[in-house]
């Protein structure tokens, strides 16, 4: 199943681990998301680190979420962009509107206000952990 990963969930996989880290592994999941979110991750390694996380241990982690993750460039989906600020109930989420609309597969977010719309499905952690018998 194809499906485009906020970086909520990918931070809550690195700081957390769990059935989002079990998730975002399995084989059932062919993962994209916004090259943005792997800056955003670089970008609070502050945080990570207060967490817990050694720089070895991120620095494994994002090499490990860069293969098993399609980093997409925005330019690749810009042309869904006004649709998808049309969709989304937060301007920062567009872009995984736009991307899930170029890809025409379903976004991952815990973010119950994604769900307000019904052109995109969204499924969060709980929902495909039942749908995968997680």
């Amino acid at each position: 199943m194809d499906i485009v990963v906020d970086a909520n969930i990918i931070f809550s996989s690195l700081i957390k681990g769990g059935k989002t880290a079990e998730l975002l592994l399995s084989f059932s999941l062919n993962l994209f998301t916004p090259e943005f979110v792997i800056e955003e991750i670089e970008e609070h390694k502050k945080e990570i680190f207060e967490k817990g996380m050694s720089e070895d241990e991120l620095n494994s982690t994002l090499s490990l979420i860069k293969e098993i993750i399609r980093i997409i460039p925005k330019e690749d989906f810009s042309d869904k962009l006004e649709e998808a600020r049309n969709l989304s109930p937060d301007v920062e989420d567009a872009v995984y509107f736009a991307l899930a609309l170029k890809l025409n597969c379903p976004i991952w977010s815990n973010d119950k206000r994604l769900k307000g719309q019904n052109l995109v499905k969204v499924y969060s952690t709980i929902d495909l952990t039942e749908k995968f018998k997680l």
